[in-house]
């Protein structure tokens, strides 16, 4: 170690002042309870649905990302939502590396799960019902998401 990067260190506090990366994947039950809302931990942890028409993120227009809840990942552009009138928050695309998708057959049918890349959370479901120009409908529970609007 240079003698400038130790004389750095001590005055910001040796290593501890950047913080420790996160081991989204590894946090346990309890510590997901200690970061999320109770109805956030339902939707992202347990594969929850929110009620149709319930979140403040529908009315939301400013220019901006929704991220999920869980981890801060951005997850969509406001340039990709649109209304979809079936009382959720609704894209056509997700940004690049920020979701993956699953099969889900938990109501009798098979349906296509989307969660975060990063820490797993269920954010809801695509379907093939979308505008152009991918005809996809990415529905997504609005607790799932936070929206830090553009500067």
């Amino acid at each position: 170690m240079t003698a400038r990067r130790s004389l750095l260190l001590a005055l910001l506090g040796g290593p501890a002042w950047a913080a420790a990366p996160v081991d989204w994947q590894g946090l346990t039950e309890a510590q997901w309870r200690a970061r999320l809302t109770p109805a956030q931990f339902q939707i992202l942890r347990e594969q929850g649905t929110e009620y149709p028409f319930t979140s403040p993120l529908l009315g939301e227009h400013r220019q901006g990302v929704f991220g999920c809840a869980g981890c801060g990942l951005g997850l969509f552009s406001s340039a990709t939502k649109y209304d979809s009138g079936t009382g959720w928050p609704s894209f056509y695309a997700p940004l690049p590396d920020a979701v993956a998708t699953r099969p889900d057959d938990s109501l009798g049918m098979t349906r296509t799960e989307v969660h975060c890349r990063r820490c797993l959370g269920h954010l809801g479901h695509v379907f093939p019902d979308g505008p152009p120009p991918t005809g996809l409908r990415y529905c997504i529970n609005g607790l799932a998401l936070v929206f830090t609007p553009s500067k």
